[in-house]
């Protein structure tokens, strides 16, 4: 089964915010891109809601449900009781758990879940049992598998931002790829799905899929809606679901 395409929302939503408008449409350009085949759709709303806003979430849960019910929604934040009782009214199918600080620009980190089980093991189990799938943000790190696998978590959503930035860089490339294929590994023999996220392109994700065939899904915003710029959105959600592509070592 191909790996599964999750258009991110918040560059289009940070776009729209530019101006005191309601276009570009979060929900309309959402619509598109499952219009043409993506699988699900990702926001993170951030707490100062500068680019996804809490009536996006709404808005989404409803698109989804009422014209797209066999597609998924996957929200992204930081496990404050505000985030937690956001998800909870909307009830995605997928939670993903970032370590963000409200002030950063962009998720840059994955968790230190060692440091942070005792915290994140009961939001885990909180948002199961409220029938949602949660997926904690990881680095490429071996040693923190176990520790993410001992929260309960069903995913692990592999930051792929250094592999993505040694664009330019090939033997860096390399290496960070080898890295996210380790601890991917190892999630896998912890018997947890893997999904990956931060700077995908077109260029770079058939090699990432081609040593992780077993990538349950991406989620990609920035290189998605950048290559919409140019392509369109319709036209771009084709290209990458081309590039997730299983292809043989």
């Amino acid at each position: 089964m191909a790996t599964q395409l999750s258009v991110n929302l918040n560059a289009v939503a940070q776009l729209r915010n530019r101006r005191d408008l309601p276009w570009p449409s979060v929900t309309g350009i959402g619509r598109i891109a499952l219009q043409h085949g993506a699988h699900g759709l990702t926001v993170h709303p951030r707490p100062d809601q500068r680019h996804t806003r809490f009536t996006d979430v709404h808005e989404l849960r409803s698109l989804i449900d009422e014209e797209f019910a066999h597609c998924e929604f996957n929200v992204e934040g930081f496990p404050t009781e505000q985030f937690l009782k956001l998800v909870e009214q909307n009830r995605p199918e997928q939670v993903t758990l970032v370590p963000d600080d409200p002030s950063q620009a962009t998720s840059d980190h994955g968790w230190d879940c060692k440091s942070h089980h005792t915290m994140l093991a009961p939001i885990v189990a909180r948002l199961q049992g409220a029938g949602m799938r949660v997926s904690l943000f990881a680095d490429a790190d071996v040693e923190q598998v176990k520790w993410a696998c001992d929260t309960g978590c069903d995913r692990i959503e592999l930051y792929t931002g250094p592999y993505g930035g040694a664009y330019n860089n090939e033997p860096l490339m390399r290496q960070e790829l080898a890295k996210l294929c380790a601890t991917a590994d190892a999630a896998k023999a912890q018997g947890i799905q893997v999904n990956a996220g931060h700077d995908l392109t077109v260029a770079n994700l058939p090699e990432l899929i081609k040593h992780i065939p077993y990538l349950a899904e991406v989620s990609i915003g920035h290189g998605l809606t950048a290559d919409a710029v140019e392509f369109g959105m319709a036209e771009t959600v084709k290209r990458f679901l081309g590039a997730c592509q299983p292809i043989t070592v």
